[in-house]
């Protein structure tokens, strides 16, 4: 019987033994939202450490909602791919954050900003339909932060995957967004939108008017954008 039991029968005492401990739900929505690897999993949670990471994996296997198997085609990698039993946590996972949407306010959801985790979403979820049928660059910038954290790149290839730069990757960008932080979250968030926030001059988008116009269709938000907010 491990420190954390419940010591208790009941299934719900014995699932939260496996689920309750810190990062474990967050890091099971890593698995939901697509992430196989430990980098990957470590961008999508850039403020947990590497040990604990690598102690919640050990966790989540031991306890059967993962496994480990070779990676396809690169030799000697190897991906965490959730079980059936894992899987079967995915509506569960999904309600955390239905509710955490709806019920948590706007100025709590946004009281811990993370643009490291924002940029890295928004390359996840961007949607590319809407883009032209060619290289699309663009370039974000939050001119309040640091000059490590200021500028990030997205680029867009037909038929590759959105690819994320937080160094200049020596290419023509087609569009500048420049942004505070906080407006960029709560945009992706569904707490905003880029109409508004260009008309109160909280964003501006400079160069192809055509991305310009359509990026509230490109960005693709948060899963749980569509939720409407029940606490103010």
């Amino acid at each position: 019987m491990t420190e954390r039991s419940y010591r208790q029968f009941c299934p719900v005492a014995m699932a939260a033994e496996v689920l309750c401990s810190r990062w474990t739900v967050v890091l099971l929505r890593e698995f939901f939202a697509g992430s196989t690897r430990f980098n990957e999993l470590r961008r999508g949670v850039p403020r947990m450490s590497p040990a604990l990471l690598s102690q919640r994996l050990k966790d989540l296997e031991t306890a059967g909602v993962l496994r480990r198997d070779p990676a396809p085609g690169d030799p000697g990698v190897l991906e965490y791919r959730l079980t059936e039993a894992g899987r079967e946590l995915e509506p569960i996972v999904m309600a955390f954050g239905v509710w955490g949407q709806r019920w948590v306010t706007t100025e709590l959801s946004l009281q811990h900003l993370d643009v490291s985790l924002l940029m890295w979403d928004m390359r996840r979820n961007l949607v590319p339909e809407p883009l032209p049928d060619r290289r699309s660059v663009i370039q974000f910038r939050y001119p309040e932060l640091p000059p490590e954290d200021r500028s990030w790149w997205l680029i867009v290839e037909p038929g590759e995957p959105v690819d994320l730069c937080s160094v200049e990757p020596g290419f023509d960008v087609d569009l500048y967004v420049t942004s505070d932080l906080r407006t960029m979250t709560a945009i992706w968030m569904g707490l905003d939108g880029v109409r508004a926030a260009q008309a109160a001059q909280r964003m501006l988008l400079t160069g192809d008017r055509h991305l310009a116009d359509q990026m509230q269709t490109w960005l693709g938000l948060s899963p749980f954008a569509k939720e409407a907010k029940i606490a103010c």
